[in-house]
């Protein structure tokens, strides 16, 4: 190797994981570099994954996206979090809420305050932690526009995502990838030729006999995972002693009610249904545990659930959750389906996706793929998904239910070490450390926990310094700035109209 630099970058598969590594290669490393994506038209995409969480926004100011324009030709709406029923007991409901809840003072966070008022009073004669989210008090009325910051106060605004199509924004990717910057070739992958020195990966031979050559492979072939499994072996670690489910049923429904500027995921007998508005349909699956329930049985409570009409037949899905061993190895990373799988029930799959085309670019090798760095890649990757994993975890784990033999194994398992701390922690002060860099922040966690009904013993000494009469202003005074913007943003569906051009048909 004469020349050590990565100048051919092979990505085997389409789909989101695809299009958006491509897209995301092309805009970093410019010309320099040439990119062939090959994929067949014969193979499916899974394409369920409508919902994102709002770190997608820099992906698309990177490459330079028109918001309203993509959403238009994905049918998006916006989303302000997700809305969670029945998981802790039936009839509770909560909303994971992207962005800021209340104020912190000084170096304490804003929940010990509300707490205090708690314990001090009762629940019952305490605004709930969402009165002081600007997003929940918009998701409570189905408003929504962006909003920076709430005009003359500290408090941030609006933080949003968007509900789409996920295989028409993949498409969307496609078209506005700079002309010449990525070679698309129809194929289906039928044998890959390894270096006989070092293992790596050096050719593709499709089903014409074409052999395509490269420095460097990228696996988006989904759950098969063609070259980081079936090539080179790395292994896969199964996480369905924690994730039980492991089947779901996805089918579109006519669009019809309210428009709603959140996800929603609601407790089934033996697992969960998700409902995501889109402007043209509704999306909705059931994601269930098959040593609990039937594949008929499944479908038959997903139909019985649909708000509108159904606009077909449910679609099958099989799954694992877990992850690779090794998302990279020798010269070729997994991304998407292929790297791992966990349940959308927090919409993390689109951002797993970009999270690791952002690390590849952070740690972007040369053709000797020093090992050092590809396991630096690994170690970060696993820190990722593990984190993932343990709130995903923590819905089905901190359950009142005993209503159906799923939901008793499900709150009777044991859990992994990190989470146990978390909670406990939590349960005996009210304190949340969020960890390095992981996804979700304190406050994400914080919705969660007390979504799930697990009750803080404590606060933290420092929310002490206020006077009662001090407090109940400080508490009040945030409730009145969330509502006064609140009540500043048009229907959801009213924005939706008149930002991305109406509703489709």
């Amino acid at each position: 190797m004469n020349d050590p630099r990565i100048r051919r970058i092979v990505i085997v598969g389409g789909g989101t994981a695809g299009w958006m590594a491509a897209a995301l290669l092309a805009k970093a490393l410019g010309a320099g570099v040439a990119i062939r994506l090959v994929e067949s038209a014969e193979i499916g995409t899974v394409g369920v994954g409508e919902a994102t969480i709002p770190q997608i926004r820099h992906i698309n100011r990177f490459l330079g996206i028109d918001e309203d324009d993509m959403l238009r030709f994905a049918h998006g709406t916006y989303k302000l979090g997700v809305q969670l029923n029945g998981f802790g007991r039936l009839g509770d409901s909560y909303l994971h809420a992207f962005g800021d809840l209340g104020l912190p003072l000084g170096l304490t966070p804003f929940h010990h305050y509300w707490l205090r008022a708690v314990q001090e009073r009762s629940r019952a004669d305490t605004p709930d932690l969402w009165a002081y989210s600007l997003n929940a008090a918009a998701a409570a009325e189905n408003r929504f526009a962006p909003l920076e910051a709430v005009p003359d106060s500290p408090l941030g605004g609006i933080r949003y995502a968007y509900h789409f199509d996920a295989s028409r924004y993949a498409q969307y990717l496609r078209e506005h990838i700079a002309p010449g910057a990525v070679q698309r070739t129809e194929g289906k992958v039928v044998d890959v030729r390894l270096h006989a020195e070092d293992g790596f990966i050096e050719s593709l031979q499709l089903d014409n006999g074409e052999i395509v050559e490269g420095d460097f492979f990228i696996d988006c072939s989904g759950f098969r995972g063609l070259l980081i499994e079936g090539t080179l072996n790395t292994g896969y670690e199964n996480w369905q002693h924690w994730l039980p489910c492991d089947r779901a049923l996805a089918v579109a429904s006519a669009p019809g009610g309210p428009m709603r500027p959140y996800t929603q995921a609601s407790a089934r007998t033996a697992g969960w249904q998700w409902r995501i508005p889109l402007r043209h349909r509704v999306g909705n699956g059931h994601v269930y545990c098959s040593r609990f329930i039937s594949d008929d049985e499944a479908a038959a409570q997903l139909l019985a659930n649909l708000e509108t009409e159904a606009l077909g037949d449910p679609r099958p899905l099989r799954f694992v959750t877990g992850m690779r061993r090794l998302a990279w190895s020798r010269n070729c990373l997994a991304l998407g389906l292929a790297a791992g799988f966990m349940e959308p029930l927090e919409s993390t799959s689109i951002h797993l996706v970009q999270s690791g085309i952002s690390r590849l670019l952070a740690m972007f090798p040369d053709r000797h793929c020093e090992q050092q760095l590809v396991d630096e890649y690994n170690r970060q990757t696993r820190f990722e998904y593990e984190r993932v994993r343990d709130l995903l975890i923590l819905h089905y784990k901190a359950t009142e239910r005993t209503d159906t033999p799923f939901w008793q194994q499900c709150g009777a398992m044991e859990i992994p070490p990190a989470l146990a701390r978390r909670i406990e922690l939590f349960r005996r002060t009210g304190m949340i450390f969020r960890e390095a860099d992981e996804l979700f922040t304190e406050t994400g966690w914080l919705q969660v926990l007390l979504g799930q009904r697990i009750e803080p013993q404590r606060h933290h000494p420092l929310a002490d310094a206020l006077t009662t009469e001090q407090l109940d202003g400080f508490l009040a005074d945030i409730r009145t700035l969330v509502g006064r913007a609140k009540n500043t943003l048009p229907p959801h569906h009213e924005f939706v109209a008149r930002a991305a051009g109406g509703l489709a048909a």
